[in-house]
C-alpha cells in the first residue's frame, strides 16, 4: 500500500481488513480517533513504534510531559515538526516496512 492508498483509506467508514495493529492505530490517529488510536498503542507497550504513535498521540492531546515520556521509551527524540508531519512520518515509515 502506498501512502496515498493509506491517506484515502481514511474516508472510508471501517479500516482495510489487512492492516497490522500499528497501521490501524495510525489510521484512528488520521481520523482524530484519539481514544481507538490510544488503545491499540496500550496494547503494545514496549515495542517503539507504538511508543512513539503514543509519544505522537500526547503531544496532539497538549500533554508535553506524557509525550516527552514515550518518546524516552521509543528511543526517539521529541519531533521537531507539526503533529501531522510527525503522522505522516510514522505511517511512511510502517508502510515502508
Amino acid at each position: 500500500m502506498t501512502y496515498a492508498e493509506f491517506d484515502a483509506s481514511l474516508t472510508a467508514h471501517t479500516p482495510p481488513a489487512s492492516f497490522s495493529p500499528i497501521l490501524l492505530a495510525l489510521w484512528h490517529t488520521g481520523r482524530d480517533e484519539w481514544a481507538e488510536a490510544h488503545d491499540i498503542v496500550q496494547d503494545h507497550e514496549g515495542e517503539p513504534e507504538y511508543d512513539w504513535l503514543h509519544a505522537l498521540l500526547h503531544r496532539q492531546e497538549g500533554d508535553a510531559t506524557n509525550a516527552a515520556y514515550w518518546y524516552r521509551h521509543a528511543g526517539r527524540p521529541v519531533f521537531d515538526g507539526s503533529t501531522r508531519h510527525e503522522w505522516q512520518t510514522l505511517v511512511k515509515s510502517q508502510l515502508a516496512g
